[in-house]
């Protein structure tokens, strides 16, 4: 059984979908429902750590540390709000 849902579409996306629909003589539910499955059969892709080079001399990371970007900017945030809440003491 098929259930119905809302989805919010730019226009200019709508507008591009209901052509193409029309184009092929079928619906847009069956456009958007070929899309979907398309994408959800797709295989996501690994995404790896970035290695960063450790420095033993000025120090860096310790050995078998792996940091995302985020977690890097992450620290370095937590690192300078901690330094502005000494310096207003």
């Amino acid at each position: 059984m098929t259930e119905r849902t809302t989805v919010r579409l730019p226009p200019s996306l709508l507008a591009a979908a209901k052509k193409r629909a029309a184009a092929e003589g079928r619906t847009l539910t069956s456009l958007i429902e070929d899309g979907l499955r398309r994408v959800v059969a797709e295989p996501k892709p690994k995404r790896e750590p970035a290695k960063l080079p450790v420095s033993d001399a000025k120090g860096g990371l310790r050995a078998g540390m792996d940091l995302t970007y985020s977690e890097m900017v992450e620290l370095e945030d937590a690192e300078y709000i901690e330094r502005l809440m000494r310096g207003f003491k």
